[in-house]
């Protein structure tokens, strides 16, 4: 008999409804993994974290801690999720450049992609793998994502293209996507500040530490 929600939670430190499949022993406290969702031995979850329906983790996949992946997500082996980040519904990762069915591969034959801490990924977004989304970063709805995101960017569009930068409160800056290393910018809403640097806006007064937890 299926145990029910009351005896999951306690036998394992984290919610899994009685339809949902878990086969992974590395799950963190406080996550919830809803119905039809499955999540494949070998692949790492945080804590706090918000599984939906129909949501696939594979083998290898890396979700950091208070991870929200919406309903119908699939994420594979080589996909590294970082804390605090948005997957919206049915948006789409992936781990092959140049796939056939008659091919298989595995380990290193796999390509990377990494989404940094706090980005949000738009629904029916699709990722192509081998890319770094930036930290913060905000990814529109329906974008196809075929480069690297900076840090803060906005990106909409297929192919996807930058049109701005979005504040950790999530509200658009006013700066424009074009502006020079070194310019800075204000949030009108939270009053946040930033200066733009390389690898894209840096938030003037977040500590290095800070940083360094979401490297």
């Amino acid at each position: 008999m299926a145990a029910t929600v009351t005896e999951t939670m306690v036998e394992s430190d984290f919610f899994a409804h009685p339809k949902a499949l878990v086969e992974s022993t590395d799950i963190g406290p406080h996550t919830r993994v809803w119905a039809f969702a499955h999540i494949m031995e070998g692949a790492r979850v945080g804590a706090h974290c918000n599984i939906g329906d129909h949501a696939f983790v594979e083998s290898g996949a890396v979700l950091g801690n208070n991870v929200t992946v919406k309903n119908g997500v699939a994420i594979w082996d080589r996909v590294t999720i970082e804390d605090n980040v948005f997957l919206g519904p049915n948006c789409v990762l992936t781990n092959d450049l140049n796939p056939r069915a008659y091919l298989k591969k595995s380990g290193d034959a796999l390509v990377s992609t990494l989404i940094r801490a706090n980005a949000t990924i738009g629904a029916n977004v699709t990722v192509v793998c081998g890319i770094t989304i930036g930290r913060y970063a905000f990814i529109g709805a329906g974008a196809v994502v075929i480069r690297s995101v900076p840090d803060f960017a906005l990106v909409v569009g297929n192919p996807s293209r930058q049109i701005g930068w979005m504040c950790a409160c999530a509200q658009k800056l006013p700066m424009s996507p074009w502006a020079q290393h070194g310019s800075s910018t204000t949030c009108p809403h939270c009053r946040r500040s930033f200066t733009l640097a390389p690898g894209g806006l840096s938030m003037d007064g977040e500590s290095l530490a800070e940083q360094g937890e979401n490297q």
